[in-house]
């Protein structure tokens, strides 16, 4: 970038600002001021030759906050001034991801503060959070949705006219998948494309058997990153298994059956792994007296690798897995006991036992009067486990517990989700969810 001597004038809302070329160039190429400037980073000059000033017909006060902003990479809002009003503005300049950097910074489970708590408006159970990628989140409670931004401004909620939604993703920032029972006598059910913004139903997936459109109970869900939607599916006849859609057109394009023996349909977890392109699928205890875990290939139509505890000889503690989840890196699949026990399964195996790592043996004899059970994530290196109403973190080649978050309020967690630089945890009393942030890096 050219460097920059000349000063620059603004006249917003009737007051005068000055600031610095350099200072403007800050806000990067795809801003506001970015367009002020040519290919190579000089300034251009004004049309007007009747002023030196550029006029913008916004609000004064927040183009003080946002102008130190750029100067400072520090943002200082006054107490008098609203948050949403500020955001507004960003967002007219182009500079709201300096404000959220501003706001927190990257994700790091071992550095999270409790931002922010929110009380939902249904008690009871909540079914699932799901983190959105900019990040909002929705919650998924008996048959409604409610979806929040980035700001967690509730949007209007998405309401399946009682049928139980048993799953929810995000597509993208604008777009959430919602998988739902069948209702008997209706012939509904199965997976719905929603706006995020306005919960209208934009597209339904449908799941064909034998050339016949059938109803379908649809399950666990998992996105992959060529733009394909998966499903474990239940249906009246023969539609058990993990069905495929296409995320642009909406039509099915594949189906796994279940295999005679396992467990499909039922799946608790879907998770799409990119390095070998293949699905894992886990259906639990205590949906199932016994726990399957399975790799599905769906080039090959085949099942590449699986696990179950069906009539091997293990302790009842090792049989009780309640989640499971993927490691590409370490060519393991972590699961966890109701304990908060971490087991690893080696995946260049079929058919291997657990190698379990006892971390939290202290915690029996002291589960809660309503315990939920343990749910697992992994993050950019970091794995996180969720027991009663905290969230340990665990770092490094034997998965050390580093940090655990928690706090007094809510109960235990039911479930939580990583996103937008964010950890989302729901609790079970009145649907409760709290909101983890990094703060940002500290400027010397």
């Amino acid at each position: 970038m050219g460097y920059q001597k000349d000063r620059v004038r603004f006249n917003v809302g009737g007051r005068i600002f000055e600031t610095t070329a350099t200072t403007l160039a800050n806000a990067g190429r795809n801003s506001l001021f970015g367009a002020m400037f040519d290919d190579s980073w000089n300034l251009q000059q004004l049309d007007n030759n009747n002023s030196n000033d550029y006029f913008i017909d916004r609000n004064p006060d927040c183009f003080a906050v946002l102008l130190d902003l750029l100067r400072t990479n520090e943002l200082c809002v006054p107490t008098n001034m609203s948050e949403k009003l500020l955001y507004r503005e960003a967002v007219y300049y182009g500079l709201l991801d300096h404000v959220r950097s501003a706001k927190w910074g990257p994700f790091d489970g071992n550095r999270l503060w409790l931002s922010r708590t929110v009380a939902g408006q249904a008690p009871g159970d909540g079914t699932a959070i799901r983190a959105g990628p900019d990040g909002g989140c929705c919650v998924a409670h008996g048959c409604m949705v409610h979806v929040y931004d980035w700001m967690l401004d509730e949007h209007p909620t998405i309401n399946l006219d009682y049928q139980r939604v048993n799953d929810v993703g995000w597509l993208d920032s604008e777009n959430i998948v919602v998988s739902v029972c069948e209702r008997l006598g209706r012939g509904d059910g199965g997976m719905g494309l929603f706006s995020s913004s306005s919960g209208e139903l934009r597209d339904k997936f449908q799941v064909s058997h034998e050339n016949q459109v059938k109803s379908f109970t649809a399950g666990a869900l998992s996105f992959s990153s060529d733009y394909k939607i998966f499903s474990s599916c239940k249906g009246r006849s023969n539609e058990y298994g993990i069905g495929v859609w296409d995320q642009i057109t909406g039509k099915q394009t594949d189906f796994f059956y279940e295999p005679f023996g396992w467990s499909l349909g039922d799946a608790d977890k879907l998770q799409w792994l990119n390095g070998s392109n293949c699905l894992l699928v886990a259906t639990l205890f205590p949906r199932k007296d016994n726990c399957y875990i399975s790799l599905l290939d769906f080039r090959e139509k085949k099942m590449v690798w699986s696990w179950s505890d069906m009539g091997a000889p293990i302790m009842v503690d090792e049989k009780r897995v309640r989640d499971a989840i993927a490691m590409e890196e370490s060519n393991s699949i972590c699961v966890v006991n109701e304990y908060e026990d971490l087991g690893f399964i080696d995946i260049r195996n079929s058919g291997g036992s657990v190698r379990w790592s006892s971390r939290s043996k202290l915690m029996k004899g002291k589960m809660p009067d309503e315990p939920c059970y343990p749910k697992l994530a992994l993050h950019e290196g970091q794995l996180f486990s969720s027991m009663n109403d905290s969230i340990s973190v665990f770092c490094g080649p034997d998965w050390v517990l580093t940090s655990r978050l928690r706090r007094s309020y809510g109960g235990s967690i039911c479930d939580f989700s990583i996103g937008g630089d964010r950890l989302f945890a729901l609790h079970s009393e009145e649907n409760v969810f709290d909101i983890w942030e990094t703060p940002p890096a500290p400027i010397i």
